[in-house]
């Protein structure tokens, strides 16, 4: 039988959706007009229910250790996606996973890693179960705010969030490759097997005329392109002259 919600669970979920860690059963029945022991019991039946799942912490990784948080966005055969996403769930570094009912883009794969090294090979590990990585890039902001019907009409709401901050001494540059810019024909790989990029130079994203290229190891550049940088420890000269020095915005 289908466990039918009524205004009060509406309530509770709505405010342990927006901060759970914070939210006490004496507010919200403060809020509806119940005492705290009800709040306490229709919690325990919702989890009863399965309706709430779990509770979780939203970490800023970038804070905690100077991580980089990925995404990348995969394809995996219909029959395979549910063994493929609990397989991807495995691999170090992978701390979320998302299946999506229908279209090629079906896999959702977040993240964590220390470098650009770490990044490529989470990459390889999700290639090797059989993932194809249609698309994948730097996290840079993600938003969270409960379900609006389930809240006081007279209460906005706050959004959450959880994002990438730069700290210390790290730095975003777009750069735009001229013709004698020496990356030019270069893949990110042999970027990085030639010394042009080290562990801790990130390419975010190319940008090449209306589209935009996944910055995986074969991905060339391009003269024209605009590449998006992550100096994980402060502006490179050396490797800005590398990519032709025309700063597009720093």
């Amino acid at each position: 039988m289908t466990y039918r919600l009524d205004e009060i669970d509406k309530r509770i979920l709505y405010h342990l959706a927006r901060d759970a860690r914070r939210t006490t059963a004496r507010e919200i029945a403060a809020e509806v007009d119940v005492s705290p022991g009800t709040i306490g019991n229709r919690i325990e039946k919702l989890e009863d229910q399965k309706i709430i799942e779990g509770y979780h912490a939203t970490v800023n990784y970038e804070k905690a250790a100077n991580l980089l948080t990925h995404l990348y966005i995969c394809n995996a055969p219909s029959s395979e996606r549910e063994r493929l996403a609990r397989e991807a769930l495995e691999v170090p570094g992978v701390i979320n996973v998302r299946r999506a009912m229908t279209g090629r883009e079906n896999l959702h794969v977040m993240a964590v890693g220390k470098d650009t090294k770490d990044i490529g090979r989470l990459s390889q590990a999700l290639t090797e179960l059989g993932l194809k990585v249609e698309k994948e890039g730097l996290l840079e902001e993600e938003y969270f705010h409960p379900y609006h019907p389930y809240g006081p009409d007279s209460d906005p709401g706050q959004a959450g969030k959880s994002f990438m901050s730069l700290a210390g001494d790290a730095e975003l540059t777009e750069l735009r490759l001229l013709e004698e810019a020496p990356v030019v024909g270069v893949t990110i790989a042999e970027a990085a097997t030639d010394g042009i990029l080290s562990d801790d130079v990130l390419v975010v994203a190319i940008e090449r005329g209306d589209s935009m290229v996944t910055p995986k190891g074969d991905a060339e550049f391009q003269r024209g392109d605009i590449v998006t940088l992550l100096f994980r420890n402060g502006i490179k000269d050396g490797v800005v002259k590398a990519f032709g020095g025309d700063v597009v915005h720093r």
